[in-house]
């Protein structure tokens, strides 16, 4: 997803970073992350990757 409200870059970011500002790119995605973070320090991570034969 994109970074809105963005519309100036920082020339002290490396430019070799591929940020998206203001609007999508069509990617391949290969995997996934979906962090929890919840109160009294009960976290979880899942990590979800396309299955290859």
């Amino acid at each position: 997803p994109p970074t809105i409200n963005h519309f100036t870059d920082d020339p002290e970011i490396d430019p070799k970073l591929n940020f998206t500002f203001n609007k999508a790119q069509k990617r391949k995605v290969r995997a996934a992350i979906s962090n929890t973070f919840g109160f009294g320090g009960h976290n979880a991570s899942v990590i979800f990757k396309k299955y290859e034969d």
